[in-house]
Parts: C-alpha cells; structure tokens; sequence
C-alpha cells in the first residue's frame, strides 16, 4: 500500500513542478467585508490576469446565481479585460474581497495536490483597509494552507467551500450555490467597527 499525501505539503516531484509566483492583484477596497480566497490562479487565470477565469471554473457562475445577476462577459470571452472590470465592479458593489492565499509555490499545472514549498501572501494592508469579518476559502487545499500559514496571524473565522473547478466535477452548480449561500449572509452583516 502506498502513503497517502497531505494535500497541504504536496506530492508532485521536484522535476515536474515548477516555480509560481503570483502575478494577480488582490480585489478589496475599504467596504470589503468578506474574504474568498483560492490558493493560486491557475494558468488560465494567470494568462488573463484574473481570478478563476478558466473557462470551465464554476466561481463565477455560481457568484452571479447568489446574487441574481448575470455577467455580460463569460470566462470564454475574448475581451478578457472587460470580464475581469465586470467581475471586478461586482465584488467591490458586493462589499467581497478577493485574493489568494498563496504568494508562491512549487505547483504542477493547476494541481493543488502538488503544492511544495507554500508561501503564504501577507494580508496586512487587507486586514488593516477593510472591515473583514470572515474568510471563506474556496477548496481543502486553500483552507488547509490558510488554517496553517495565515490563521494564527489573522484569527477571523474562515469557512471552506467545495472548490468551484472542474476537475471537482462531483459538485454540480446547483449543489455549489448552495454551499456558497453563507458568502450573501456575511456580505449583509455590519463590519468589525459597527
């Protein structure tokens, strides 16, 4: 029998994976007050600048299904600027932060499961601009490394979602809009200094 991997330390080899720094900007501004983060934009997010733009990623989708609104520009869109300031928009008007918990890593393609050498970003100028009262991380990955690298710094009470990749093809969206409906909850709760 073979050892099982922790998700959080990785299992790719040291030859297939490669070196990923972080090239997204957070999304935040001072009337943030929820906190959704992934653990490192994959290649198609990285190629369009923004979070969760891989054409088959549910994240988006199942945002605009909380909120009763739909996005004029889908992740497939060839005016990946006009999505990204569209998704953009909403988040703020929604009072969502959005970033990642990762600022670098080892990573092979878009595999959590292959994360070595995790370097968490620093989320003081976040925690310190905006009213943030909870965190919700979006796969056991994210909320795993969170837990262990950020947590104890900033002890806000943090969530984990089902991932909205389609490689987590067991969770249809219907199923996925369900388990993100504590984000429309937490977005209407007053902030920290109410």
């Amino acid at each position: 029998m073979g050892k099982t991997k922790n998700r959080a330390e990785g299992s790719g080899t040291a030859a297939s994976c490669r070196p990923v720094v972080h090239n997204i900007a957070p999304v935040w501004d001072a009337g943030s007050r929820v906190l959704i983060l992934g653990t490192m934009p994959s290649p198609s997010s990285r190629a369009a600048g923004f979070f969760y733009m891989h054409p088959r990623n549910r994240f988006w989708p199942v945002l605009a299904a909380l909120f009763g609104e739909r996005f004029a520009h889908s992740n497939a869109s060839p005016d990946k600027s006009a999505a990204a300031a569209e998704r953009r928009e909403f988040l703020l008007r929604r009072h969502i932060a959005l970033w990642d918990v990762l600022a670098s890593c080892e990573l092979e393609a878009a595999a959590d499961a292959t994360i070595r050498r995790p370097a968490a970003n620093d989320f003081s100028a976040l925690f310190a601009g905006a009213e943030i009262t909870r965190v919700f991380c979006t796969g056991n990955t994210a909320f795993s490394l969170w837990q262990r690298l950020c947590a104890p710094r900033w002890p806000v009470p943090c969530g984990r979602l089902p991932s909205p990749s389609p490689a987590n093809a067991s969770w249809n969206l219907e199923r996925l809009t369900q388990a993100y409906t504590g984000i429309v909850q937490a977005c209407a709760a007053p902030g920290r200094n109410a």
